[in-house]
């Protein structure tokens, strides 16, 4: 059943909201098959009554948005179209811009994007353990990065503590040149990155030559106890059970600790167990721990890599399947009987 809604809107508005050559507006025109119609500040939109509904819902959350002085992408666009119906009822997007975490040294205010990596930034304000689980762009590492640093620019905790296993992404790099320091660089450097943007080369430099802010392989975890500290263990997808173990007991009082992994995205060695795998079902039941699973709707990289991470799992669930005993048993017969 066809129908038509009025929306009033500031002009001022409109623009950010429509887009450049209204590429926001057509973006949601062609997602749900409405039309748009502009006179003045009014916008109607017309077409079949659910996605009249939720396009009109799309269109209020930008509003809001554009309210808040945010200058309107596709990215934020396609993530409200991408929200299921009763989401967008039950929770604001713009809401989200109230929450700022930290400010890069250039002073862009880091935020969550979506309601995902909202919770998961609530889960680590609350929990002293949280697990952040989920693919590549859903922000888990940076995340809790400006998490960390803001706890210690409050001195709530007295150190940042930053690890991650060293194993080569599906190459061997062989033996590298220099000193210790420059041997497990080449693997921290995501954590650098971040520490530089959101902290400042300067600032980070001093509170290392300080030892206030460390930057080790997981390795050298064993035997220390971690007390009034915020620990981030990144890439713990390529951690053995027996390296996790040994890294969730070295955290003392008045820490905080962060996990964060991609669990489609395994470097270990052929039919070794990872320690992350392990961690999420021996833990899940613990009530003072935290398991945040983003996933590709909270993706905040370009929209490509949406569609990337979407294209995979559709593909790596066939392959899960055609694995699965009973779907090969049942293959088998067929092919028996053909």
């Amino acid at each position: 059943m066809s129908e038509e809604k009025i929306i009033n809107i500031p002009i001022d508005h409109l623009e950010n909201i429509f887009g450049h050559f209204d590429s926001n507006i057509q973006l949601i025109e062609s997602t749900l098959g409405v039309t748009f119609l502009t006179r003045g500040d009014t916008l109607k939109v017309m077409g079949d009554e659910g996605n009249v509904r939720s396009a009109c819902a799309v269109v209020n959350e930008l509003f809001e948005l554009s309210k808040k002085g945010v200058d309107i992408t596709a990215q934020e666009v396609q993530y409200l179209l991408d929200m299921e119906e009763k989401d967008l009822e039950e929770h604001s997007v713009a809401q989200l811009q109230d929450d700022c975490i930290a400010h890069t040294t250039m002073g862009k205010p880091i935020k969550p994007k979506t309601l995902g990596q909202k919770k998961y930034v609530d889960a680590i304000r609350n929990q002293m353990i949280t697990f952040g689980i989920g693919p590549a762009g859903t922000g888990k590492t940076y995340l809790a990065m400006a998490t960390a640093i803001t706890a210690f620019q409050r001195e709530e905790v007295s150190r940042i503590i930053l690890t991650r296993p060293a194993i080569e992404a599906g190459e061997k790099l062989g033996f590298l040149p220099g000193d210790l320091q420059s041997k497990v660089d080449p693997y921290l450097r995501p954590l650098y990155d971040a520490l530089y943007q959101i902290m400042g080369g300067e600032s980070f430099a001093r509170n290392m030559e300080k030892g206030l802010i460390e930057v080790a392989p997981l390795a050298y975890m064993r035997g220390r106890t971690l007390d009034n500290a915020f620990i981030i263990l990144d890439e713990a997808q390529n951690t053995t059970p027996s390296q996790m173990k040994m890294f969730l007991t070295r955290i003392g009082f008045g820490s905080k600790a962060v996990i964060t992994g991609d669990a489609t995205q395994k470097d270990l060695p052929e039919n070794t167990k990872s320690g992350l795998d392990v961690a999420m079902e021996v833990l899940k039941s613990v009530p003072e721990i935290a398991i945040c699973e983003l996933t590709g709707k909270d993706v905040v990289r370009h929209p490509l890599v949406q569609k990337i991470v979407h294209a995979y799992e559709v593909y790596e669930k066939k392959e899960t399947k055609k694995k699965d005993p009973k779907t090969e048993r049942r293959n088998e017969k067929r092919n028996y009987r053909k």
